[in-house]
C-alpha cells in the first residue's frame, strides 16, 4: 500500500495553515495511530485495575516484541521508557564513574543530555569532553578520523548521538562502536533522531546502549521511548527511580533485572508505548522507505535553494548519508534569528526552527511524509524576502 507524499497531511492532525517543517522538535503522530492511542487510554479508565495490576506485563512483552523485530534485537534488550533525555539519564546515572574518567562526546550533542552527564560529572570528579568536529563535513571516514582524535587513555565511555539535534548530522557509529569494543570502552548513543528516520539495527550496530525516541520520526504519541542494552553490560543499569521492581528478584515477571528495574515505576498511563506497534503498522502500510527516500530528495533540493540564495557552502555533500529526513544549511552572520523566526511564522506561516551553533547561524528543516513542495517554497519566499531586505 503505498500513497504520494503530498496526501499524508490529511492523515495527520496539523493545522492545514501552517507550513510544519519542524517535525524534528516533537514530532506528529498520525490520526490512525492516536485513535489506537486513545483506545488505549479507554481501555485503561475502563478497568484500571485489571489494565495496570494484571495485564500490563503481557502488553508490555508483546509491545517490546513488535519494538524488537524493528529494531532487529532481543526483547529482552529493551525496555520501555518516556523519551531519550530519561534514558540518557538512567545511563549517566548507572555507570560507577571514577575521578578523571573522560566521557569523549562532540559538540554537536543536544544540551538536556549533556546536563545529565555535567550532574554525573560533578557527582563522580569524571570529565565531560566536548570534542570539537567542525563543518562542513565530507564524510563517513573523515568523521570517524576526526572523532577518534579526541579518544585519549582515560575515554571511559563515548557518548554519541546517531543524528545530532542542532546540525542534523549522522555519525558512522558502526565502525565507532566496534573500535570502542575493541579498546574496552563503553559506547551510548543518543538516537533521539534516528528510529523512523533511518532503518535501524542494534545487533549489527552493537552499541553497549541506544535510546530511542518513538514519538519523532517514528510517529508514536508523546511518551514512548525505549532503552537498549547489550545483554553484556545490563547489569550495569540501575533504577532511576526506584519501585516495586527492586526486589522482583524474588517474584520476577520478567526474569531479568534490567527489566524489572525499569519497566514499573509506579502508577503513570502507558497507553503511549502500547501504541507503538501501530505506529510500525502505519510505516509498513504506507511503504516507509519510499516516503524516506522522498523526504531526503526534497530536502537537498530545499538545502541547495537556501545555499544558492545565501552564496554558502552546504555543511554537507547534496544527496549524501551524513544527514537524511532532517537537515542544516548556514544563514549569513548578520542575520538576526529571532526576527527572522518572528517574520518567518507572521507572514509566511513557516513553522521551522532557527539555530545558532559555534557561532553559526542555520536554519533547520524537518521533510516528513506530510511536507510538500509547497511548505519549501513558502521557507524559500520568506528567506528571499527577508535576504533582500538586509
Amino acid at each position: 500500500m503505498s500513497t504520494p507524499s503530498n496526501s499524508f497531511r490529511q492523515l495527520f492532525m496539523l493545522d492545514p495553515s501552517i507550513h510544519f517543517l519542524n517535525h524534528g522538535s516533537f514530532g506528529a503522530c498520525p490520526i490512525p495511530v492516536f485513535t489506537e492511542y486513545q483506545n488505549w487510554q479507554k481501555k485503561l479508565e475502563n478497568q484500571p485495575v485489571k489494565f495496570l495490576a494484571r495485564d500490563f506485563a503481557m502488553y508490555d512483552q508483546v509491545t517490546r516484541l513488535h519494538l524488537s523485530e524493528y529494531l532487529h534485537s532481543a526483547s529482552s534488550n529493551l525496555s520501555f521508557i518516556q523519551n531519550a533525555t530519561q534514558g540518557v539519564n538512567i545511563i549517566a546515572r548507572s555507570l560507577k564513574l571514577q575521578s578523571n574518567d573522560e566521557i569523549l562526546s562532540t559538540d554537536h550533542e543536544y544540551g538536556a543530555c549533556e546536563y545529565a552527564w555535567e550532574f554525573a560529572c560533578q557527582q563522580t570528579g569524571a570529565h565531560y569532553i566536548k570534542h570539537k568536529i567542525p563543518l562542513p563535513a565530507k564524510s563517513e571516514q573523515e568523521l570517524f578520523d576526526q572523532f577518534w582524535q579526541g579518544v585519549s587513555a582515560r575515554t571511559k565511555v563515548i557518548y554519541l548521538s546517531h543524528i545530532t539535534s542542532p546540525t542534523a548530522l549522522c555519525f558512522p557509529l558502526k565502525t565507532i562502536c566496534a573500535k570502542a569494543r575493541n579498546l574496552g570502552i563503553l559506547t551510548v548513543v543518543d538516537g533521539a533522531h534516528a528510529p523512523g528516520q533511518i532503518p535501524l539495527d542494534l545487533d549489527d550496530l552493537s552499541p553497549d546502549f541506544y535510546v530511542g525516541n518513538c514519538h519523532k520520526w517514528m510517529l508514536g504519541p508523546k511518551g514512548a521511548g525505549f532503552l537498549y542494552a547489550r545483554p553484556e553490560v545490563q547489569e550495569m543499569i540501575q533504577p532511576l527511580v526506584v519501585s516495586w521492581g527492586y526486589h522482583a528478584s524474588t517474584d520476577s515477571t520478567t526474569g531479568s533485572q534490567f527489566l524489572d528495574f525499569l519497566q514499573w515505576t509506579g502508577t503513570r498511563d502507558p497507553s503511549a508505548v502500547f501504541s507503538i506497534p501501530a505506529a510500525i503498522k502505519f510505516m509498513q502500510d504506507y511503504d516507509w522507505p519510499t516516503v524516506q527516500s522522498q523526504c531526503h530528495a526534497l530536502l537537498t533540493q530545499a538545502i541547495d535553494q537556501i545555499c544558492d540564495l545565501t552564496q554558502l557552502e552546504s555543511l554537507y555533500p547534496f544527496g549524501s548519508n551524513l544527514y537524511h529526513q532532517m537537515g542544516v544549511a548556514p544563514l549569513p552572520k548578520w542575520v538576526d534569528l529571532d526576527d527572522l523566526k518572528s517574520k518567518l511564522y507572521s507572514e509566511f506561516k513557516v513553522e521551522v526552527p532557527l539555530i545558532e551553533w559555534n557561532n553559526r547561524k542555520l536554519v533547520r528543516i524537518s521533510i516528513q511524509a506530510y511536507n510538500t513542495q509547497e511548505d519549501c517554497d513558502a521557507l524559500l519566499q520568506g528567506r528571499s524576502y527577508l535576504l533582500s531586505s538586509q
